[in-house]
């Protein structure tokens, strides 16, 4: 079963289109009372005029009985909250009811997030979590009430159609979805947009933070890097040349971070450093590994907020620039990079992504680096084979000592556990749970161990758990520092002999390394 959200992916019903370039005058259009489904459809002005403001949130929080749920109530007459628009001079913003309006778009298009329209929006880049969504829901949405094509059919034939039916038809044919409007400028749009999304289903926390932010570097980048440089492009204001690199820079780091796509139960090593891209956390660990990338000795920038707005796109190329990077210092087949494999430093016991484990190890890195610490990296690679062991054998023991503190110190803490655990290594060799327990800031004895659940299923958890330990027993490792080799996406070819001793370039006189090892350790 592919792990995902179970959240259905509209974001491209609806277009979005910047508040900023709209004028003062918006007389020209004249206000309406409803809007009827067949409006919605390709090709209709009002389709055509619908715009979401640039700083609204993806429409993607419903899930596929929340489609249905609101299909059910427009064809069977319920009653359907307003929705609400702001007419600039040239396009119908919707404040609120963007979703309302997606579904039923989605469903006369067949578009529910893997459709011609999606397609065109997101450049061919749709991931399996929101394709599995989309054929959920189409199917759930046929079973229950029929596709968009058979209400269509059934108006152009009307020769054998049941007194159900003719009902359904006459409310599609007649009903339009309740407009209210905004009177007033840009700025009343905008704060009308933010009272009203605060109540309801609220903006989070995150989300707000984002939106009121839309225009600095961080926001702006991560909003790229989540979708390969696709999507609604929050960078079109600068120059075609400079949103064409922040384009191809983050389609690059979108591919360190986030592929493979995971399946669940998990059947391979081969697994994405930030986890899944399709969860609600993926937005959140990606802004904290780019606020990791940035930041300096000085440990600042420290937030989104310390960033001014970024005016032609330079400072979101930099934020960029300096991501790939880190990133290339912990996977990929750059010269620097230590090849860290996901199962070992970013994963929990069960399979499942750790962000605390992922960013309290790039924390580390980062720092490191920072400090131009080429003292750090030798220690590791000296240490790795009992580093990579230990993380292996208690790695149940750490994610209960990382459960033991509030969620915000985790990243903290997990930095000062491997940096104390690289330290202790490579001074007489052993770490005891007692010392991670310690290092933690911890007392006491920690109970650790899986849940045993009443079923006698075998949960997806227990299956990835197996698995990943039963292939870490044949893993490849570096023949340099004993460490695991992450084959798939970081490994470099290494002259057993070295060619200036006379080693000849024969598969007999190759070994696999990590790239740092072969670079930076033999020579």
């Amino acid at each position: 079963m592919s792990t995902k959200s179970n959240l259905v992916n509209l974001d491209a019903m609806i277009k979005r289109a910047d508040f900023s370039f709209q004028g003062e005058d918006n007389s020209a259009f004249e206000t309406f009372s409803t809007i009827p489904a067949r409006e919605l459809a390709s090709g209709t002005p009002i389709a055509a005029l619908l715009r979401k403001p640039d700083f609204q949130r993806e429409t993607n929080h419903w899930s596929p009985s929340q489609v249905l749920s609101l299909l059910e109530c427009y064809i069977n007459g319920d009653l359907i909250p307003s929705v609400i628009l702001w007419k600039s001079p040239t396009y119908l913003f919707v404040i609120d009811g963007g979703h309302r309006l997606s579904v039923i778009r989605a469903w006369m298009e067949d578009d529910y997030g893997d459709g011609h329209i999606s397609h065109k929006l997101f450049g061919h880049e749709i991931s399996m979590e929101q394709k599995n969504a989309a054929d959920k829901t189409r199917r759930l949405i046929k079973e229950k009430i029929g596709a968009w094509s058979d209400y269509k059919s059934l108006l152009d034939d009307h020769s054998d159609i049941t007194p159900e039916q003719q009902r359904k038809l006459s409310t599609l044919t007649a009903r339009g979805l309740s407009v209210q409007w905004v009177k007033g400028d840009i700025n009343k749009a905008e704060t009308s947009f933010f009272n009203i999304n605060m109540k309801g289903t609220p903006l989070d926390d995150l989300e707000e933070l984002l939106l009121r932010n839309r225009r600095k570097p961080i926001p702006i980048a991560a909003r790229a890097i989540i979708r390969a440089g696709k999507g609604h492009r929050y960078w079109s204001s600068f120059d075609t040349q400079t949103a064409e690199k922040i384009e191809v820079e983050s389609k690059k780091l979108h591919r360190l971070l986030f592929d493979p796509e995971i399946n669940l139960p998990i059947k391979t090593l081969d697994l994405p450093l930030s986890g899944s891209k399709g969860v609600r956390t993926a937005m959140q660990i990606l802004i904290d590994f780019l606020l990791v990338a940035n930041r300096n000795q000085s440990k600042t920038p420290k937030k989104i907020d310390d960033y001014n707005d970024d005016a032609d796109g330079q400072e979101t190329i930099s934020v960029l620039k300096k991501t790939i990077a880190l990133a290339s210092r912990i996977t990929g087949n750059d010269r620097g990079s230590l090849g860290l494999h996901p199962a070992i430093y970013f994963y929990g016991p069960t399979g499942r992504h750790s962000s605390p484990m992922f960013l309290g190890t790039v924390s580390l890195i980062s720092e490191k680096l920072e400090h131009n610490n080429k003292g750090f990296f030798i220690k590791f690679t000296l240490v790795r084979e009992k580093l990579e062991s230990l993380l292996i054998d208690h790695k149940d023991l750490i994610a209960t000592i990382l459960q033991k503190h509030i969620s915000h110190k985790r990243v903290q803490i997990h930095h000062k556990i491997l940096e104390l655990i690289i330290e202790k290594i490579s001074k007489d060799g052993l770490v005891t749970e007692e010392d991670l327990i310690s290092f933690a800031e911890l007392e006491g004895k920690l109970i650790t161990g899986d849940f045993t659940p009443s079923s006698t299923n075998i949960t997806d958890d227990s299956k990835s758990k197996v698995f990943i330990h039963a292939a870490l027993r044949n893993a490849i490792k570096c023949p340099i520092c004993k460490g695991y080799l992450d084959v798939e996406k970081s490994v470099s070819y290494d002259h057993i002999e070295r060619v200036r001793e006379g080693g000849s370039g024969s598969a007999e006189n190759c070994q696999l390394t990590h790239p740092y090892c072969n670079q930076s350790v033999k020579q």
